[in-house]
This record gives C-alpha cells, sequence and structure tokens, in this order.
C-alpha cells in the first residue's frame, strides 16, 4: 500500500500514513486532513544483489568465471 503524507488541519502536524486509495479518500472527505502533495516514495534494494543471493547461486558464477576465459569481468 502506498504512503500519503497527510496533514492534520487542527494541530498542522504531518504524518505519514499507509492507507489505501479509498481509506485516503476517506479521511481527506472527513475535512480533518489534508495530503502534503510530494513526490512518492520509493523502495529500492540496499546493499549489491550478491549479498542477497543463495550460496548455489554463487558457486554457480564462480564456475562460469573459471570455464569463461582469462580477461573476464565476472565478479563474485
Amino acid at each position: 500500500m502506498p504512503t500519503y503524507t497527510m496533514i492534520d488541519k487542527e494541530t498542522g502536524k504531518e504524518q505519514d500514513m499507509v492507507l489505501t486509495f479509498a481509506e485516503r479518500d476517506n479521511l481527506l472527505a472527513e475535512g480533518r486532513f489534508t495530503q502534503k502533495l510530494n513526490a512518492p516514495k520509493i523502495v529500492s534494494h540496499v546493499g549489491g544483489t550478491l549479498k542477497q543471493t543463495s550460496d548455489g547461486y554463487k558457486d554457480l558464477l564462480k564456475k562460469i568465471k573459471k570455464g569463461s576465459g582469462k580477461d573476464n569481468t565476472i565478479n563474485v
């Protein structure tokens, strides 16, 4: 579900809320909150993909590197 930054009209306090689109519409219709328009929050992975793979895949890469020749650029 997306994260929306909502502003409480009474207090002026901003808070991030994880809401469905329908829940967001209901909050806005009640009139207590307004939505702060900002860029969407994009989640991506942290670190390299080799740190997150299994040992079997790393062993396969080592075999490929060993058989690929002298000037290969495979990082294991």
